[in-house]
């Protein structure tokens, strides 16, 4: 069987897209599985930052479309950067390719986030990153930027100009923060000066998680794909888009979940969440424990993300989610 696999044309999208191609080939050697490159409005628009331009679905409309049309039979996304539920007629198999879930800091003259001068200008183009990075360190200077992870490097190392919204003014950046995941797959770990850990800054929902996504009818490709899946890892993500989806947030509110294995061997959910600009943030760790009469792991974790959401629910006092 010959499946052709959707992907957008970056250097981390190709990356990815052959990672998922060489497990695919030794899993099902009779079948060809080859990529097809798709240029999405995400990568033509590239002078305005994310919440100006709307959903995460920019990145995945043409992608998507093409998909339904069956000129492709399946997709290879970031999960992190897709929406709660996938478009009607798709949707997701279960998670089983999962890279480093932190976020990294890629300093100029750092050694880490402590030793950064008073003002120093860090980049990114997340609200989530950059409001967490300001609860600990509040002299920072935060820009957006954007781009893939080759330009977003380009631009810290090469002093390029920045223009600074905020302030209306060109600043050079001191450092760039970017998920693990991304830098440790096309081969730019050894650039990293600080893994953050996720105690430090939640990552966001599903981050370092490739999206399999293919028709809903194609029940044959969706058999082969789940047939790989870590049930412990889609356990976990599905911890996470649970809270995505039970606070309704987007990219213009800062909201971040990671779901993994204690020391004791038990599940725990990290959660963060908060207004749009930032003035008001809580988090919170939401474990098994918590959750005690809870029969299935999946009655677990979906109870886990209920308790997270009202612990923040109270936290933020007139918050209340639906």
């Amino acid at each position: 069987m010959r499946y052709l696999i959707g992907t957008r044309g970056s250097k981390l999208a190709l990356v990815q897209t052959n990672l998922v191609i060489e497990k695919l080939t030794q899993a099902y050697p009779k079948d060809e599985f080859l990529p097809v490159v798709i240029k999405t409005t995400g990568d033509i628009v590239k002078n305005r930052q994310l919440d100006q331009i709307g959903s995460k679905g920019i990145f995945v409309k043409e992608i998507e479309e093409e998909l339904l049309e069956g000129k492709i039979q399946m997709a290879v996304h970031s999960l992190k950067d897709m929406p709660e539920e996938p478009a009607e007629g798709l949707t997701f198999a279960k998670a089983w390719l999962r890279e480093d879930s932190r976020d990294v800091l890629i300093l100029k003259n750092a050694a880490s986030i402590d030793d950064l001068p008073k003002g120093s200008v860090i980049g990114t183009g997340s609200k989530r990153r950059k409001y967490q990075l300001l609860q600990k360190r509040l002299d920072l200077r935060i820009v957006g930027i954007r781009g893939n992870i080759d330009t977003r490097l380009r631009e810290l190392y090469g002093g390029e100009a920045i223009f600074d919204e905020s302030s209306q003014e060109e600043v050079a950046l001191d450092g760039i923060v970017i998920a693990a995941a991304g830098i440790k797959r096309i081969g730019r770990a050894g650039e990293v000066t600080q893994y953050l850990s996720v105690d430090d800054m939640i990552p966001a929902p599903a981050q370092g998680t490739l999206a399999l996504e293919v028709r809903a009818d194609n029940l044959e490709l969706l058999t082969k794909l789940d047939a790989l899946s870590d049930e412990k890892t889609d356990l976990c993500v599905q911890a996470e888009r649970g809270f995505l989806k039970r606070i309704g947030g987007d990219c213009h509110t800062p909201v971040a979940a990671f779901c993994d294995v204690n020391a004791s061997g038990k599940l725990e959910l990290r959660a963060m969440y908060g207004t749009e600009d930032g003035s008001k943030l809580a988090s919170t760790k939401v474990s098994e424990a918590d959750v005690a009469g809870c029969v299935s792991e999946k009655e677990k974790t979906a109870k886990m993300v209920e308790v997270a959401a009202q612990k923040i629910c109270e936290e933020l006092g007139e918050l209340r989610f639906s």
